[in-house]
């Protein structure tokens, strides 16, 4: 395009006449735009071949995480199955010990028959708290149109002992409604109120629920004034059985966040934790509109 723009300049006007100029132009232009069609075609269907390479990988992807959470919750099924007979056998022997030989045995034999029986309870609960796990995603409900404060008010009501108990305070703002499986929040509300409630410190729980808008999202928060959690540590919590504490200090199985964590992945969305030891701890997660 350049050489037959200069060739036309320079050319004297009368060796090269108005029809031989336009033919030149016009054979300059075409060259152009056609080279510019056939790059743009080109690129077009590059990105047409890397869209569907991508479309294809997404699939594959989804079919093997559908088959591992099938085979996971089979496993837990199987393990729930298998580890719950014996389970129930050692705990109804060491009662039948404890009855039948009570005058017979010594404060120290009846608190080791406590350590074994409360041990055994305690791994029926993980047990059961892992195939819960497992089948988050194969036992879900449809997502439906679902009122947050409703949810929360079912939470302040499963959970009406504990909060009588500590003389916590739940304060509650303004919240949305979602296009959510409506159970499942409903435990992603509880385990993360109860743990606010669990690990405060000494005086009465302070948890403060509220949510942001943030474009096709919400950002939904609970926040505590109690122990905190190191930042070295916050990305163990959402671990399944990772514990921060013993079961003496905090009572519980260690995979409620995993649950929770499972739970909001399921939805689309991303559960994390802000906090500083001493200073409370804040919990956020994300749900789409409705």
């Amino acid at each position: 395009m350049f050489g037959i723009l200069t060739f036309y300049h320079l050319q004297p006007a009368d060796t090269l006449n108005n029809p031989d100029r336009s033919i030149l132009i016009l054979s300059a232009l075409s060259s152009v735009a056609g080279f510019g069609v056939g790059t743009r075609d080109a690129r077009a269907k590059t990105r047409a071949l890397e869209l569907n390479q991508r479309n294809q990988e997404l699939q594959e992807l989804r079919a093997q995480l559908e088959e591992s959470n099938e085979r996971l919750e089979q496993f837990a099924y199987a393990a729930s199955h298998d580890l719950q007979e014996p389970l129930r056998m050692i705990t109804s022997y060491l009662n039948l010990l404890d009855r039948r030989y009570t005058d017979d045995l010594d404060d120290d034999a009846e608190e080791f028959i406590e350590f074994a029986v409360d041990g055994a309870e305690r791994m029926k609960e993980m047990i059961d708290a892992l195939l819960e796990y497992s089948r988050i995603e194969t036992q879900g409900e449809p997502f439906e149109q679902v009122d947050l404060e409703e949810i929360v008010r079912d939470v302040q009501k499963n959970l009406e002992v504990q909060i009588s108990e500590t003389g916590a305070t739940i304060d509650v703002d303004s919240l949305p409604e979602v296009i959510a499986d409506e159970r499942q929040l409903r435990q992603v509300f509880q385990n993360t109120v109860s743990n606010a409630i669990e690990y405060s410190e000494d005086e009465p729980p302070q948890v403060h629920i509220s949510a942001d808008r943030d474009g096709m999202k919400w950002i939904v928060s609970v926040r505590d004034e109690g122990i905190g959690i190191p930042r070295k540590n916050q990305a163990d919590i959402f671990d399944v059985f990772q514990r921060l504490h013993t079961q003496e200090e905090h009572a519980g199985t260690g995979i409620g966040l995993a649950i929770c964590q499972r739970i909001i992945e399921r939805h689309g969305g991303d559960i994390w934790v802000e906090s500083e030891p001493g200073e409370g701890a804040t919990f956020f997660f994300t749900l789409q509109s409705k």
